[in-house]
C-alpha cells in the first residue's frame, strides 16, 4: 500500500553514491564558487559609485553639513 521508497532502498543513501554523482556534485560546487569569485572580483574592479550628481555649470544636489 504504501509506495514511498525509504532512505534504505535509495540508492544514494547513507555514502552509497556512485563515484560519477559524487565528482559532478563536487564540479558544480567548485564551479559555482568559481563564478561568484569572478563576480566578486569584476564588481570590485569595475564598479562605480561616485554619489556626486551634476556638473560644474549646473551643480546637483547639496545636502547641508551636519
Amino acid at each position: 500500500m504504501n509506495q514511498e521508497p525509504s532512505l534504505k532502498n535509495i540508492d544514494d543513501y547513507n555514502n552509497k553514491e556512485s563515484k560519477e554523482k559524487r565528482n559532478t556534485v563536487r564540479i558544480v560546487v567548485l564551479f559555482c564558487l568559481a563564478v561568484g569569485i569572478v563576480y566578486a572580483i569584476a564588481k570590485y574592479n569595475y564598479s562605480d559609485t561616485t554619489d556626486y550628481i551634476g556638473t560644474k555649470e549646473q551643480p546637483g544636489i547639496h545636502l547641508p553639513n551636519n
